[in-house]
């Protein structure tokens, strides 16, 4: 076992903590606030090669490995986790897809662009009637000639105002999961728009909305992979997806603590700082080791991935406990702050309201515990 990071790793750490450090954390409270999307920084993270980490440089990617791709969606999501979102969803749940499963016609018309960070990605798979169950959607396609023609309405989708590439999933056989079909349809195509446009409690800087389809025509070299093999893309993609969620609520955790820690040292009650009160120490320690444990099972699914074996156990448990680590750490940052931890003039406040989408988002911690119990029990 090496529990060291790499030469190649530790340089990513730095090159992208630096970039973060001095480019985005300084507007961090102003994006949140504004709820603005950032279209240089995202273009700067595409020069970079961090909008495509783990996608060949011959596709315009960053040619990483995926333990790269963690530390990257962590550094970020340290300084602003909306950011990471918009990140994660263009590596994991475009690129991916699009790089693993489409036609090299395919890869070279899109991989380029969403790998530099000229055009946006997004993944439409939830519906009104379709989250957790995501084998009952709705929506259809219909086989129409020269085209495919989708109808139906798409919820929670990440990147979805400013997108211009989308990885839609639509039923295009029978009930069940083998009646899914995968399709990449691009901004402006007929019959696609954009339709209500969610208020949030956290990542503000990362727009999610609805995507509506009436009657959405397709040319038919659109449809990414095998017919009816849609649903095995969707998880195959949310595999990957999960250990960059990972990354993104240790980020938030790290930045909970690291803000909590700077205050403990600086605020005095009786007399003393309070980080000498083994109250405050307690907990700034259970941070600490909740959030290393937390990575340790992040950099073993990334490491399980890059073997090329499968690592849906090891991706479920690093969300699960990722994310609810996230959560708690953020809790207990505005508990050290006390009354100032409720208010906005601190950082805390936005990592408690953004840490709790990632125990929701890519499969709720529900949905977690029930592929890592079906996967001990040797359940189907």
């Amino acid at each position: 076992m090496e529990f060291a990071l790499r030469e190649e790793h530790r340089l990513v750490q730095t090159t992208v903590r630096e970039w973060a450090a001095t480019r985005l954390l300084p507007v961090a409270a102003e994006l949140d606030r504004a709820g603005r999307y950032p279209p240089g920084l995202i273009r700067e993270l595409g020069d970079l090669g961090l909008m495509g980490v783990f996608i060949p440089e011959a596709y315009g990617g960053g040619g990483m490995d995926t333990i790269s791709y963690c530390i990257v969606m962590e550094e970020i999501a340290r300084a602003e986790a909306g950011v990471s979102a918009v990140l994660s969803v263009n590596n994991s749940l475009d690129c991916f897809p699009i790089f693993q499963f489409g036609t090299e016609a395919q890869k070279r018309k899109y991989l380029p662009d969403l790998a530099r960070g000229r055009r946006l990605g997004c993944y439409c798979l939830t519906e009104p009637t379709a989250g957790s169950d995501a084998a009952s959607l709705r929506t259809t396609a219909r086989d129409d000639g020269d085209h495919w023609v989708l109808d139906g309405t798409k919820i929670f989708v990440t990147n979805g105002v400013e997108a211009d590439i989308l990885i839609i999933y639509a039923r295009t056989g029978g009930e069940g999961s083998g009646g899914i079909s995968a399709f990449i349809a691009e901004k402006g195509d007929p019959g696609l728009s954009v339709g209500k446009v969610e208020h949030k409690l956290g990542i503000h800087t990362s727009s999610t909305c609805e995507i509506v389809l009436q009657s959405c025509r397709l040319p038919k070299d659109r449809l990414l992979g095998e017919r009816g093999k849609g649903f095995h893309i969707a998880l195959a993609t949310l595999d990957g997806g999960r250990i960059g969620i990972a990354s993104q609520a240790l980020g938030i955790a790290r930045a909970a603590m690291e803000d909590a820690a700077a205050y403990a040292k600086e605020r005095r009650q009786f007399g003393r700082p309070i980080a000498e009160f083994q109250a405050t120490q307690w907990k700034i320690a259970d941070m600490a080791t909740r959030i290393q444990a937390g990575r340790l099972l992040t950099y073993r699914a990334a490491w399980v991935r890059d073997q090329g074996r499968r690592h849906t156990r090891e991706a479920a448990m690093a969300k699960l406990f990722a994310s609810e680590t996230a959560m708690w750490a953020a809790t207990q940052a505005v508990q050290i702050l006390g009354g100032y931890g409720y208010i906005q003039d601190y950082p805390v406040e936005r990592h408690f309201r953004d840490a709790k989408i990632t125990e929701i988002y890519e499969g709720t911690s529900e949905v977690q515990r029930v592929v890592i119990a079906r996967h001990v029990l040797g359940l189907s």
